[in-house]
């Protein structure tokens, strides 16, 4: 699948119709989402045959994108069941396979490296202080291949050193460095939108340091 048709089967998905703002609640675009799993895909090979979990799914863009690019198997996992009802939909929609559970992430009682491959775009820790960090914690356990991850950029010094020290990763590499469109959807919002910046992160677990990929 090409580029552009990943990015326009993404545009059509549904998305958050009351988010939460206690769960930062907002829409990975489908600029953002496309280029984030072609790349996990076409240069790293970590989608393609693999089984690939979307933690913090929300209304499933990153799940979606793993299934169209051909991956064996693909979880969605998130907090809120609403969610979780649009991101089958959108499966529905799309005419393809995704196993959806509701759980907290923190609380995510897999034992070992049973997935390929994380995809996430975890809260950025503004209502809550370090929820980016316990996502990432989180999938660096679960991950046997990789773990890809939406940053925010005044973290980044932060992030490589937590990840590098203390979550056992052998590797932590900003593949780019990108613009997070974020509309006006709350209350507090006075601007109709507003862009962040933000590093697509890959991450590889110490547990495959050495091989090849």
């Amino acid at each position: 699948m090409k580029l552009k048709q990943l990015e326009s089967l993404l545009g059509s998905l549904q998305q958050f119709s009351s988010p939460k703002i206690e769960l930062e609640q907002y829409p990975t675009g489908p600029h953002i989402a496309s280029r984030m799993l072609y790349t996990a895909a076409n240069t790293f090979g970590d989608v393609n045959n693999k089984v690939v979990a979307d933690f913090g799914c929300g209304c499933g863009t990153l799940g979606l994108a793993a299934t169209l690019l051909d991956a064996e198997h693909v979880i969605g996992l998130d907090i809120d069941p609403q969610s979780l009802e649009i991101a089958a939909i959108n499966a529905e929609d799309l005419e393809v396979d995704l196993n959806l559970v509701q759980c907290d992430i923190r609380n995510l009682g897999w034992r070992g490296p049973i997935i390929d491959t994380v995809v996430m775009n975890p809260p950025f820790g503004t209502r809550k202080k370090g929820a980016d960090m316990d996502f990432l914690f989180v999938a660096l356990k679960v991950a046997s291949q990789a773990v890809y991850s939406l940053h925010k950029t005044t973290t980044r010094d932060h992030v490589k050193r937590t990840a590098l020290r203390d979550y056992n990763a052998s590797s932590a590499e900003v593949i780019c460095e990108l613009r997070f469109d974020v509309p006006q959807l709350y209350k507090f919002h006075k601007k109709r939108e507003v862009d962040i910046a933000v590093d697509l992160w890959r991450f590889v677990p110490r547990r495959n340091q050495g091989k090849c990929l």
